[in-house]
């Protein structure tokens, strides 16, 4: 079931100042898709969310669901929650304590005051779906956070709903579970090929899981895409800087070369991806510290870095400032210049605090956004 929203606007009142929560957004969740609402606390990602189930009043704008206008300012228009035919899980999960599992996931049910064999038919169905078979009796106290995660789900799930919407619901889960846990929901949403919103402030949730991911910030729609164009392509510098690490330097853009663009910069001056900018435009460079791949600069031969006939394209020299070893990598800081650069390495590096090193980067990794 698709989405669309015109024009929300949701305001607030704080100590005499008004707070805009939403502010304009117009905003397109196709149909059967995992959408993801990403942004940092207070930028109203939940409050958007509350207002497509139905939990907030907008001040102005327009909520359609599927052909079917819910909520409108314009022309008075105001559908109940309980008629929006929608399905949320919490971030709490809000699983009664006092209810065993059958009971838990049979309320939306019982409320609709189905026939009790059609009730256990469907309970019985959903929990299969959600690995939880033979779990119907347990109380809700037993559960893990990972179960009671599934039950919450279940539980949205067994009314049909035309959409489901996600308020953080792995947050309240340790790291390892909820890694385990974010495999699972994607699994169940992509075999159930229903209309996903999903609200997170982390980016490893938002990449693993969306179809399509919109960063909101103050209200706003920043920027929407895949979760490939969010990462590699970013035209904003706050998505890129929030979808991941990213080294973000100014600098002027010379002139547009072929399929590359030079520009000059605090450490350097770099042939880039194509982006459609003027000489002398004052851009920023983003370089993700996985593609700076250094080495000894005592260890290099004298050619090693000239590809294509262009010797020592986009080379930089520097100096290993901090090394930290996480496990998987080691993540370390290469000072150029006056500019620190977040790095990472292969985690049997060899290489060390202090060591001169030199790394180059391709111009494909090296994009440029207004700044």
């Amino acid at each position: 079931m698709e989405i669309k929203i015109s024009g929300l606007r949701k305001y607030y009142t704080s100590e005499g100042k008004t707070i805009k929560a939403l502010d304009d957004v117009d905003l397109r969740i196709p149909a059967n898709t995992i959408f993801t609402l990403l942004g940092p606390s207070g930028c109203g990602k939940t409050t958007l969310l509350r207002c497509i189930v139905g939990l907030e009043t907008p001040d102005a704008g327009e909520i359609r669901i599927g052909d079917e206008i819910v909520w409108s300012h314009k022309e008075k228009i105001y559908l109940p929650t309980e008629k929006r035919r929608l399905g949320m899980v919490f971030q709490t999960y809000a699983i009664w304590p006092h209810m065993n599992v059958f009971d838990n996931v049979a309320y939306p049910l019982q409320v609709q005051k189905l026939s009790k064999d059609e009730i256990r038919k469907r309970v019985a169905k959903t929990l299969s779906f959600v690995q939880l078979e033979g779990f119907e009796r347990r109380p809700a106290t037993k559960l893990s956070g990972g179960q009671q995660q599934r039950v919450a789900l279940a539980r949205a799930l067994v009314a049909e709903p035309k959409v489901i919407l996600f308020d953080e619901p792995l947050s309240n889960l340790d790291a390892k579970l909820r890694e385990e846990t974010r495999k699972e929901l994607k699994q169940f949403l992509t075999e159930l090929k229903i209309t996903a919103i999903y609200v997170t402030h982390d980016r490893l949730e938002a990449l693993a899981l969306s179809d399509t991911i919109a960063v909101m910030r103050s209200g706003k729609i920043v920027e929407t895409g895949n979760p490939h164009q969010i990462y590699f392509g970013a035209e904003n510098s706050f998505v890129a800087d929030f979808i991941g690490r990213a080294n973000l330097i100014p600098g002027t853009v010379l002139n547009g070369t072929g399929h590359d663009t030079l520009v000059d910069s605090k450490i350097g001056r770099f042939s880039c991806k194509k982006a459609d900018f003027d000489p002398g435009a004052e851009i920023t460079l983003c370089i993700r510290p996985e593609f700076i791949r250094p080495k000894k600069a005592a260890d290099l031969e004298v050619n090693e870095f000239s590809t294509d006939n262009r010797p020592s394209i986009n080379l930089v020299r520097g100096k290993l400032e901090t090394m930290l070893f996480i496990g998987d990598t080691c993540e370390g800081e290469i000072r150029v210049g006056e500019t620190l650069l977040m790095v990472r390495f292969d985690p049997d590096t060899d290489i060390k605090e202090g060591d001169e090193v030199a790394f180059q980067i391709p111009p494909r990794h090296c994009l440029l956004m207004a700044r």
